[in-house]
């Protein structure tokens, strides 16, 4: 090692890499990289692109992180990925660049595990806590807010979102939106309950619990259409969960929603 770089790794001039940051053996590091604090790359690890890594995140062997999008559109515009701090980027992950169409921008955010096979496609919005089990495959401009959990061999339709909280159970197919604390299975995934596990593990009191399970039931069985359900339970609950879940049902989207079965 020369200093924290093993010399078989390859590091262009123009990366910046904290001092305290360790590069291991055959790893390749591009001219526009930046890896803070604390960042380890363990061996066969691809940086490139215009990517920044923050403090402490750990990149193990045969990740690629930050090459072009998998996208026929992009014709090689200055576009970026942001990792936050502390992320776990485990074996053959790969996480691709945003596109000018798209915002430009990939952003993962802090203390997620991204486990072997995943794959984050352009333009997505990953939170924090955020776990990917093996073989999950994000699509382009997805969002998953914070402590959502995808089972593996999962797949997320491009442009959906998945709310705070929420579970997809391994091997399902998302394509449409799914609330915050949704449970959702099925190889064409539907939304079958709450994340009741989830939310125990949060220490959310007993109260709210019971407020979610009353309003899941309103938005699977009560009448009206499913917004006019979700305007209604607007009105009525005086639980910030339950808030929280209408106004991530009311906000825009470009998919339509996994509804209750």
């Amino acid at each position: 090692m020369m200093g924290n770089i093993h010399p078989s790794a390859v590091i262009d001039p123009g990366a910046q890499i904290d001092p305290s940051a360790r590069v291991g053996p055959f790893c390749v590091v591009g001219a526009q990289v930046t890896l803070a604090a604390g960042v380890e790359l363990k061996s066969h690890v691809v940086v490139t692109g215009r990517t920044s890594i923050g403090d402490d995140t750990v990149v193990f062997p045969f990740a690629v992180v930050g090459e072009i999008p998998q996208d026929l559109k992009f014709k090689g515009e200055a576009t970026r990925l942001v990792i936050g701090q502390r992320n776990r980027i485990r074996e053959h992950v790969t996480i691709n660049c945003g596109t000018e169409g798209g915002g430009g921008v990939t952003r993962i955010g802090d203390d997620g595990l991204f486990m072997a096979g995943c794959h984050v496609a352009h333009d997505a919005v990953i939170g924090n806590r955020v776990i990917l089990v093996n073989s999950v495959a994000i699509a382009g401009h997805c969002i998953l807010e914070d402590d959502v959990i995808v089972g593996g061999l999962s797949g997320v339709h491009q442009f959906v979102r998945i709310g705070r909280g929420a579970i997809i159970g391994a091997v399902s197919m998302v394509t449409n939106d799914v609330i915050p604390y949704g449970l959702v299975q099925g190889p064409r995934g539907e939304l079958d309950g709450l994340n009741l596990v989830g939310l125990k593990r949060r220490g959310v009191e007993r109260a709210d619990i019971t407020a979610l399970r009353a309003a899941f039931q309103m938005l699977a069985q009560g009448e009206g259409t499913f917004q006019s359900r979700a305007q209604r339970l607007k009105e009525e609950t005086s639980s910030d969960y339950v808030r929280e879940i209408v106004e991530f049902i009311t906000s825009d989207s470009d998919r339509h929603f996994l509804t209750p079965r």
